[in-house]
């Protein structure tokens, strides 16, 4: 038995594992390649995968670093079932559908930049091929064992990450030997709003772990809203804009229920809110749809009466036109638009319009991938290149840890020594050199386990 990293080695996005056993192949997660110079080549197909002779996918969760090589994958001849929870099935749809809108656009752009005689760019899939995937999804539940594949049986747990995410235990049985992998996906922090709290795994003879914050905790979640509550006060004084780039599944909706918190509580009462996402707005009612999934506080929210997902601030911006009157408005006023990294969707044309202004307020809300625009501004870039035009950053720029939907280091070391008994192996993925390292040395002392670091296109024998 034996498995290959597509992706998410060494690195934060691209998670794909191809898993060869005697008797079946499977992929656990295909995801896109985001942010970095390679990723371009990185999303070309891989060979290696041969479509039509896997047996399944087995996806953790709807983010584009995880599903978003799915419709190359159909597009390429795969016709197996892809398993994953209901809740991912429906926001998968979006987020891969807006994919394929934004890389048409993106395409369109840059052949209007394009230098004679450069060949024309291609998006990596289109709407057709989303569609061709989306046929493919079978529904799972969690804590049910399914068989996936033969000799294979799989079991998804809530991961606490986003909606309908999971972790999954992969329970192997060949020539009278049982084998179980444990995939983390990607873990939550405990005490998210709206979502339940990550569920450990029971057992894992081989632990894949993600590392995203492998070498830092996140600020508190009451220092995080408090220093959100000063820029605001600042942007009051200055009647600035607070642009907030926000992935539009997870982040989007714990924003808009800390948003209303503090509505209630007077303290945003007179600060509009725009969500300027399609796609958040859309994710944002499949939420709603999905309360099921809810923590104990958000379903007794709704079942006082309250909406922890709305108040009377709070505007939404469906169209393009509508998203173009609020480069005119005067602020006080929040937006929120896609996408998280600033890598694409409409916040890079509020940045376009805004990045200049020293009355403008950035808030980043998320991990920014190395390459991103996000990133660079983080990083302190005076200077940014937007749509082929150079913009100057005098605006504020802030980072906010404490809405991560990732774990820090503390969650990961406590969620993964709830495996007991300890994984004969421990492999580290999803994480970048730095934060990797760290999370292995406080492994290595804390649990007496010592994590591997497989780089892409690296085959490890189980």
């Amino acid at each position: 038995m034996k498995v290959t990293f597509f992706g998410a080695a060494g690195e934060v996005t691209g998670s794909a594992y191809l898993l060869e056993t005697p008797r079946a192949r499977l992929l656990v997660d295909f995801g896109l390649h985001q942010g970095e110079p390679e990723a371009e080549e990185h999303n070309v197909f891989p060979p290696r995968v041969e479509p039509d002779r896997l047996d399944a996918v087995l996806l953790t969760h709807a983010h584009i670093d995880h599903s978003g090589r799915l419709p190359m994958l159909a597009a390429a001849g795969y016709r197996g079932p892809i398993f994953t929870t209901p809740a991912t099935r429906d926001l998968c749809e979006i987020l891969l559908k807006d994919a394929a809108f934004l890389q048409s656009a993106d395409a369109a752009r840059a052949i209007a930049y394009r230098k004679p005689g450069e060949p024309a760019p291609k998006p990596l899939f289109d709407e057709t091929d989303v569609e061709l995937a989306m046929r493919l999804f079978r529904p799972v539940r969690y804590e049910e064992g399914t068989e996936v594949a033969p000799g294979i049986t799989a079991r998804w747990v809530d991961a606490g990450h986003i909606l309908g995410a999971a972790s999954i235990e992969v329970t192997v049985e060949d020539a009278g030997r049982t084998i179980v992998l444990g995939f983390s996906g990607d873990i939550g922090p405990t005490h998210q709003p709206i979502i339940r709290d990550p569920t450990p795994l029971r057992r894992a003879d081989v632990l894949f772990l993600e590392s995203t914050y492998g070498d830092r905790d996140h600020r508190t979640r009451e220092a995080t809203i408090a220093e959100l509550e000063s820029i605001l006060e600042d942007c009051r004084g200055c009647k600035g804009k607070i642009l907030i780039p926000s992935f539009a599944v997870g982040r989007t909706q714990d924003l808009i229920f800390e948003m209303g918190r503090m509505y209630r509580d007077g303290r945003l009462k007179d600060i509009p809110v725009y969500i300027d996402s399609p796609m958040a707005i859309e994710a944002t009612e499949l939420y709603r749809q999905h309360c099921d999934l809810f923590d104990g506080e958000t379903r007794e929210m709704i079942r006082s009466g309250r909406a922890p997902l709305n108040f009377p601030t709070l505007r939404f911006s469906r169209t393009g036109e509508e998203s173009k009157r609020l480069n005119d408005m005067q602020g006080p006023v929040i937006i929120i638009a896609g996408s998280g990294m600033a890598n694409g969707g409409r916040i890079v044309h509020h940045f376009k319009h805004n990045l200049d202004k020293p009355t403008t307020r950035v808030i980043f809300v998320g991990y920014q991938s190395q390459g991103t625009l996000g990133r660079r501004l983080v990083d302190g870039a005076s200077m940014v290149r937007i749509h082929g035009q150079e913009v100057a950053v005098k605006a504020t720029i802030h980072t906010l840890g404490g809405f991560s939907a990732h774990a820090g280091q503390s969650e990961l070391v406590a969620w993964a020594m709830k495996v007991q008994p300890k994984p004969k192996r421990l492999i580290l993925t999803h994480g970048e050199p730095k934060a990797r390292d760290a999370l292995r040395a406080v492994l290595r002392e804390r649990w007496g386990v010592d994590g591997e670091r497989p780089v892409l296109g690296e085959t490890y024998e189980l």
